[in-house]
């Protein structure tokens, strides 16, 4: 039912008027911009790709690509893909870690076929997803994706300092007054934006604050055009840019993360229903919305993309503008396409400093890991799930900090235990399972 007189639009087929439309389209995408390109500046980072250099703007400009045609995946849909329903897709954070490890150490072949496998068990998983929810509570979810977000805040610290995990930019000034002082101005304006403005600024606090950031450093002589004059204007898409290469504890490590994947488009398919027309979502929307979400990084795997997951901040602007059409955010995955098919878009991100993506990260990545502390709410801290809490999370960031403890092990088992977020996931979900409940 369409509620013109409050202007709002509980169907999800309903289509607001063209002019509504497209600004609402374009708020979807400065939502979620910055936090779909900046996974795969990181891992080109961990790879050891030139910062700046064609190769990171070509994963740049497959995560802007893909998020949109993923997106179109499933608000238009196709058979039994897509919930039909205003979710966005974007470059997932969950696989960020997993994948950083991962091209730092075998490189980014592997990686990228550990997604496009990962994808296709994601796809395969919308058939049974909702008897594998029993496995994935708040608990073992929101113990995930907090240990994702610990794990990725000292990388957060080193590129606001000026370098990174696996490489250094101007290495003789890291922890410079310039740096920190342009990754602060990003923070500073990103929150006083988000907390002192409304509506389509607000939404884009992070982004406007990684363009003050931007023109600080500019002033400052940080920033290089050089690879943004040299970017063609239109991209040609490679297939395997990096080849086929298989580590089957690779493809292990992200397919766990698939699986907390899928799990959390689950609930931001349900969370979209309940905000936009006050209904639970059914179950062929939330096969649908999986099916999407595996054909999208399957196919972003393909052509160099890193793996999609959806969106909960557009989740949000649902609930906060009242508006459920799906056509409008079919508007914002056509956006993208159009800045994923523009490689200059792609040169002016990558010439963006490492401090000034190191203040958007900062807080980025601090959200990540409060929504996972927001997940763990909703558990009951008795002496139980407070010892599954412990144990795994010790476990997985204590072996991550210090990988040589395992160091004997083979090498599919290494990787695992040393990925920080597979580790954490196994022994929470086992222990959920075989510990008693306590009365």
């Amino acid at each position: 039912m369409t509620d013109t007189s409050m202007g709002t639009y509980s169907d999800p087929n309903a289509t607001p008027p063209l002019g509504q439309a497209v600004p609402l389209g374009l708020q979807h995408v400065l939502a979620m911009f910055a936090s779909n390109v900046t996974p795969s500046v990181i891992v080109a980072g961990a790879a050891g790709l030139a910062f700046g250099g064609a190769e990171q703007v070509y994963l740049i400009q497959m995560a802007m690509l893909f998020a949109g045609i993923a997106t179109l995946f499933q608000t238009v849909g196709f058979g039994p893909v897509g919930a039909r329903l205003p979710i966005m897709q974007g470059t997932s954070f969950a696989f960020v870690g997993v994948l950083a490890g991962i091209a730092a150490t075998q490189g980014l072949g592997v990686a990228l076929t550990s997604c496009i496998i990962g994808g296709v068990i994601h796809f395969l998983l919308g058939s049974v997803i909702g008897s594998l929810r029993s496995y994935f509570p708040p608990l073992v979810t929101g113990l995930v994706i907090l240990a994702i977000g610990l794990y990725l805040i000292p990388v957060a610290i080193k590129y606001a300092a000026g370098g990174a995990a696996t490489f250094q930019m101007e290495a003789e000034s890291f922890g410079s007054l310039m740096h920190w002082s342009v990754a602060l101005t990003v923070v500073i304006v990103a929150l006083g934006v988000k907390f002192f403005t409304k509506g389509m600024l607000s939404n884009a606090a992070i982004l406007i604050g990684l363009i003050a950031g931007y023109v600080l450093a500019y002033i400052l002589g940080m920033v290089k055009f050089g690879a943004v004059a040299n970017a063609s204007w239109i991209t040609s898409l490679q297939v395997m840019p990096y080849g086929f290469e298989f580590s089957l504890g690779a493809v292990i490590a992200v397919t766990l993360v698939s699986i907390v994947s899928a799990i959390e488009t689950v609930g931001d398919a349900s969370a979209t229903t309940k905000a936009g027309a006050g209904r639970d979502a059914t179950d062929a929307e939330i096969s649908g919305a999986t099916y999407a979400d595996g054909l999208g990084t399957a196919l972003a795997g393909v052509f160099g993309g890193l793996p999609n997951t959806s969106f909960s901040q557009n989740v949000g602007i649902v609930g906060m503008t009242g508006v459920m059409s799906r056509h409008v955010v079919t508007i914002g995955g056509i956006i993208l396409v159009i800045c994923g098919l523009m490689p200059k878009i792609g040169a002016i991100i990558a010439s963006m400093p490492l401090p000034v993506l190191g203040g958007g990260v900062i807080v980025m990545f601090g959200m990540v890991a409060a929504a996972g502390m927001n997940m763990l709410t909703e558990v009951t801290m008795n002496r139980r799930n407070m010892v599954i809490i412990a144990v795994s999370l010790a476990a997985g960031l204590g072996l991550n900090l210090v990988p040589s403890a395992v160091q004997y092990l083979p090498g599919v088992v290494k990787t695992l235990a040393t990925s920080a977020v597979a580790p954490t996931a196994i022994i929470a979900i086992l222990l959920n399972q075989l510990l008693p409940e306590e009365m």
